[in-house]
């Protein structure tokens, strides 16, 4: 539809930048490079994600960040994919996958041959995470080329299910504040040749709390724009950085929201709800995925596009879908327009409380900044 942005795998989008890093890097042979991003020729990188920071955000408050911004050009943007969440990108950053190969699929998704919702923030003990996602990692395989890998990120973080997933191998540096990220990515930088990878999630936070149009979120977007630019300035000189993010944010306000429980016929033939208010995974009873697709759609109207798995795969919205993966997708999927929510009470009170979301494939949540200093 022509108000969806879709994503551009295999081109510009997230998954394409570790690629293009290690053949930056001279890690990776051009005949065998899939990169067609063209980054500039380094000893060391230092990619820097902030979590939260759309293009679209970043360009339309530009006054409050203007060191990112004045990276910011037409050709500094690339694409997550769907959904656009960050337990999805960041998986598709450290494994250079797309969601339907590395198999994480939204915040939560179906675990196959259960009724249970694996939360992939959070994760579950009893799901091995290099099953669920075992293809190597990019950190592992640049490691193995001989690019010493650092990631430099919470302590909460080290050892996580989806830290093990989407960023296993190299080392770690626990870096809980600005200054501990800041020295531990500038330290790590200093080898060669070498891949930091540094992970800010705080305006990700202030977004869902306060939302995007809060005085709170452009504070927070100042003081990430003052830790980019003190990154950049203490690196050292043979070392380039490079700021992403994973999704952009919309905020949805109380009569721009569908909850779900409020009226049953969402329920009808509907065995387990996923994915977040922004991205639905609705799996269904058996035979009754028509009726369910039919039926959504109906009642949603235009505040959201409703597709079978099948619809949703041949638009490419997951890209190549592995058979293991395909369980884990809904049996239909509902991914809201414009500002809109989709909301269950029952099942996740606590997304009643955010302001800010994301998961849909709107611009503003799908274009994500690709800046290189």
């Amino acid at each position: 539809m022509s108000d969806f942005l879709e994503p551009a795998y295999g081109s510009r989008s997230l998954a394409d930048v570790l690629p293009a890093v290690s053949l930056a890097l001279g890690a990776t042979p051009a005949t065998d490079a899939v990169a067609t991003l063209d980054l500039p020729p380094a000893p060391a990188y230092v990619v820097f994600l902030v979590d939260g920071l759309g293009a679209d955000l970043l360009a339309a408050h530009a006054h409050v960040a203007p060191y990112l911004s004045s990276l910011l050009t037409p050709e500094a943007v690339a694409t997550a994919g769907v959904p656009s969440t960050t337990a999805t990108s960041l998986t598709s950053l450290g494994t250079g996958l797309v969601p339907g190969a590395h198999g994480v699929v939204g915040f939560t998704s179906r675990v196959p041959g259960s009724d249970r919702l694996l939360n992939a923030l959070f994760w579950d003990k009893d799901v091995d995470p290099v099953q669920w996602q075992p293809h190597p990692t990019l950190f592992q395989t640049l490691g193995s080329a001989g690019v010493r890998v650092t990631t430099v990120n919470k302590r909460e973080f080290r050892g996580s299910g989806l830290t093990v997933a989407a960023h296993r191998g190299g080392d770690w540096i626990d870096a809980d504040r600005v200054g501990e990220r800041v020295a531990g990515a500038v330290t790590a930088a200093a080898s060669t040749p070498s891949l930091t990878y540094l992970y800010d999630g705080d305006l990700d936070w202030t977004g869902h709390r306060y939302g995007v149009a809060s005085a709170q979120w452009l504070q927070q977007l100042a003081f990430i724009d003052a830790e980019a630019e003190q990154l950049r300035d203490a690196m050292p000189a043979h070392a380039r950085l490079v700021v992403v993010a994973d999704h952009g944010m919309v905020d949805s306000p109380d009569d721009r929201r569908v909850d779900l429980d409020e009226d049953p016929a969402f329920r009808q033939g509907v065995v387990l709800i996923g994915g977040e208010a922004r991205f639905r995974h609705v799996y269904c009873a058996g035979g009754a995925v028509p009726d369910v697709a039919a039926g959504w759609a109906e009642l949603l109207g235009a505040r959201a596009e409703v597709l079978t798995r099948d619809q949703a795969i041949g638009r490419g919205w997951f890209g190549t879908v592995s058979p293991s993966v395909l369980p884990r997708i809904g049996d239909v999927v509902a991914a809201a327009r414009d500002d809109w929510g989709l909301f269950s009470s029952v099942d996740f009170p606590y997304e009643l409380r955010l302001v800010g979301l994301h998961g849909s494939l709107t611009p503003v949540e799908m274009r994500i900044p690709l800046l290189v200093d």
